[in-house]
């Protein structure tokens, strides 16, 4: 028999389990029937195949924006809590959509009904409440990469599929994980408030994560990016020389309509 695709193995896990499954009943059901699969490429599938899973946005099967019916390949799967899925059902759990936002980064949302496409539900994550501003300085400089000056850089893809952007370590959340034309790591820290040197620990973290967990021979560097940089981070980073300090400038204009 030919072995299917990761994502086709849950399909068929989920189905067979009644149509709700946790991640380790879904496992079992694979490692049963399947052999050996990468634990690590199972998480990362149900995360590709469920309609409401924010950070499915990072893989490369939900690049494109798309509306989900329940008919595409990807589109499969339906978070009911962490590590919890069920068979997605449009009808009971609406339509959803991958979109692009006004800064070119994708984001996902639900439509309020299947006939409704005009009014529409925001999906936010509590954790990113302090943005908007974040979010937005971050999918403009993903899509901005190669004003960098000196550097030629692309958003980092990993083996499975998962990109850069808000990229998932064990030792926490790396905004952005950039490569150069050679392969070498670049790896980005956003701040917007206080609190430099911790943004600096922090990025001294993921320097050390991706140097022994992704690098191998090839070269890690890291970049912060905040509105302004006081003197002490100056001092610090000066002794450091993989790490650069970058400032942003926002503006906007407020303009009188004549009546």
């Amino acid at each position: 028999m030919e072995r299917p695709y990761v994502w086709q193995m849950i399909k068929e896990a989920v189905e067979n389990l009644g149509g709700k499954a946790t991640y380790p009943e879904i496992k079992n059901y694979i490692f049963d029937k399947w052999g050996e699969v990468n634990n690590s490429t199972i998480n990362a599938q149900c995360l590709v195949l469920s309609v409401n899973q924010p950070s499915r946005i990072h893989y490369t099967e939900n690049h494109k924006p798309r509306f989900t019916n329940g008919n595409l390949p990807y589109d499969v799967l339906f978070s009911t809590g962490k590590g919890q899925v069920v068979l997605y059902n449009p009808e009971e759990h609406g339509i959803w959509e991958i979109y692009k936002n006004d800064f070119d980064g994708l984001e996902i949302r639900q439509q309020i009904s299947n006939d409704d496409f005009e009014e529409i539900i925001e999906i936010e994550d509590e954790k990113n409440f302090v943005f908007p501003l974040e979010a937005n300085l971050r999918d403009f400089l993903i899509k901005n990469l190669d004003t960098v000056k000196g550097k030629k850089l692309s958003l980092y893809i990993d083996e499975n599929g998962r990109d850069g952007r808000e990229y998932q370590t064990k030792v926490g959340l790396i905004d952005i994980l950039a490569i150069d034309e050679k392969g070498n790591f670049v790896v980005f820290e956003l701040k917007l408030n206080r609190g430099m040197d911790r943004a600096l620990g922090q990025l001294l973290r993921y320097m050390g994560w991706i140097k022994k967990e992704l690098a191998g021979d090839k070269k890690v560097s890291g970049i912060i990016v905040a509105n302004k940089m006081d003197e002490k981070i100056k001092y610090a980073v000066s002794i450091i020389p993989d790490i650069s300090l970058w400032e942003y400038q926002m503006t906007f204009e407020l303009n009188k309509l004549d009546n």
